[in-house]
Order: C-alpha cells, then sequence, then structure tokens
C-alpha cells in the first residue's frame, strides 16, 4: 500500500532539442526525464528528443499538480520561460 503522505506530484518543463517547451505532470521527475529521452515519453518529446529539464515544481495533490500545468500550458513562450526562472510558482498562475 501506498502512504499517501510520502507522494509527490510535480510539474514540470523541458526544453526539446528544437528549442521548444514542453509541460508535463509526473509523480517521478527523474524516471519521467529518463523516459523522455529514450524516446518513450510523450508523443510530442518522441519526436524532439533529447529534452533538458528547465524547471519542476512539487505539489502534495495531483490535482493541484493538473490545474497547474493546465494553466502553463496555457501560457505563451515569453511567459513559460519567465517562469522558468523562478524557484516558486506566482501567485497570478
Amino acid at each position: 500500500m501506498v502512504d499517501r503522505a510520502t507522494v509527490s506530484y510535480f510539474v514540470y518543463v523541458v526544453r526539446c532539442v528544437d528549442g521548444s517547451l514542453y509541460t508535463g505532470y509526473t509523480k517521478d521527475i527523474e524516471a519521467r526525464i529518463a523516459a523522455h529521452n529514450a524516446g518513450k515519453g510523450g508523443r510530442y518529446t518522441k519526436a524532439h528528443c533529447p529534452v533538458e529539464l528547465l524547471a519542476a515544481w512539487r505539489f502534495e495533490t495531483k490535482r493541484e499538480a493538473l490545474q497547474i500545468e493546465y494553466r502553463i500550458k496555457q501560457l505563451p513562450r515569453q511567459k513559460k520561460l519567465e517562469l522558468v526562472q523562478q524557484s516558486d510558482i506566482p501567485n497570478w498562475l
């Protein structure tokens, strides 16, 4: 049985080999980046690997992580680049 108190959820932004940005959600950030770079991650990154992790944020609930992932995906590229320079998710997001 999984202890829910120890489970973390991550939202991350990676830069693909062609310079494009990809935002995703995972429970294991290291394994997910490795999967992307092995061509076994998402459909988009499979065609645009390798990827470089730019930023990742930890959340306590899956719901919160998925909501932030959605909001980040709605941002224009320049806002995403500004966001990855910050250590915390800003209140405006």
